[in-house]
């Protein structure tokens, strides 16, 4: 049974992490995976890279406590750019972890298209996150 982490961020004081939390967890029963851990972000800490709980599951990812990562989204990972967002991937695949996206169905496909596809989704999420600033 594959192990599975779930990140939550929200980005204001007005937002929940609980819809979020609901569909990925369902998700992942609907598949017969079992949630090792949920890390969530209550914050705009992104913003100063102060990400606490994403580091948490970085070191997490590193000594193998999971396979894959669940996010509802990716710029709940990263509002960084592509360059970031492609770093983020790498990392977590150089650990032996997929990153899948709830809203982003394309992360579940294999192949080289992927970077392609990672990298677009991570320079909108900086311009949105710019655009709002």
């Amino acid at each position: 049974m594959p192990k599975t982490a779930i990140y939550a961020r929200v980005s204001t004081d007005k937002q929940t992490e609980a819809n979020q939390l609901l569909a990925l967890t369902q998700w992942a029963n609907s598949r017969g995976w079992e949630i090792h851990e949920v890390y969530q972000e209550a914050d705009t800490s992104w913003k100063a890279g102060h990400q606490k709980e994403l580091a948490r599951l970085k070191t997490d990812a590193q000594h193998r406590k999971f396979d894959t990562v669940l996010v509802w989204a990716l710029d709940r990972m990263s509002r960084e750019g592509a360059l970031v967002t492609l770093s983020l991937v790498d990392q977590l695949k150089a650990y032996g972890c997929r990153l899948i996206s709830y809203q982003e169905p394309w992360t579940e496909a294999p192949g080289a298209a992927g970077e392609v596809m990672y990298a677009i989704a991570g320079w909108v999420a900086k311009m949105e996150s710019q655009r709002r600033s």
